[in-house]
């Protein structure tokens, strides 16, 4: 059964201002015709590190370029295409190949020579340690002591 639903001429105008708007977004990232990606990222705190992930499988760890600059943190690399078929036609192709590039500025000053870098299944892992003057420092307290006992006369 067909649902009649009353034109709305503001709900197709703002369809059409959505459609634009990732239309030049799109447009100004980056150049026309650029093979770049953006590369998805998350990022964690903890009271001594910051904890980055991203998932770019098929990567080799050689085609990576994982450096860290001022408190900018940039992850760059490639993904190669696959041999292309050439006598075949496709239907779909979603895969992203070629070259991706991210940078992140860290809040606080970073430890860069204890930076650890995991990759695992697809799965990069960035263990980045705060820099020591960051780092929360605990103050201990100490407890005065006081003897106790009774007093003698004399």
């Amino acid at each position: 059964m067909t649902q009649l639903m009353q034109w709305d001429p503001f709900r197709e105008l703002m369809a059409m201002r959505t459609l634009a708007d990732r239309v030049f977004e799109n447009a100004f990232m980056r150049p026309l015709g650029s093979p770049a990606w953006d590369l998805a990222l998350d990022v964690a705190e903890t009271d001594e590190a910051y904890h980055v992930e991203a998932a770019i499988p098929g990567v080799k760890p050689s085609d990576l370029d994982i450096s860290i600059t001022d408190n900018v943190l940039t992850i760059k690399g490639e993904l190669k295409r696959d041999q292309e078929l050439k006598d075949e036609q496709y239907h779909l192709r979603e895969r992203r190949y070629g070259s991706f590039s991210r940078a992140v500025s860290l809040p606080n000053k970073v430890n860069a020579d204890a930076i650890e870098a995991v990759y695992e299944n697809g799965l990069l892992k960035l263990t980045i340690p705060k820099a020591e003057e960051v780092l929360p420092h605990k103050i201990p307290v100490r407890a005065h002591h006081t003897i106790e006992g009774e007093a003698t006369a004399s």
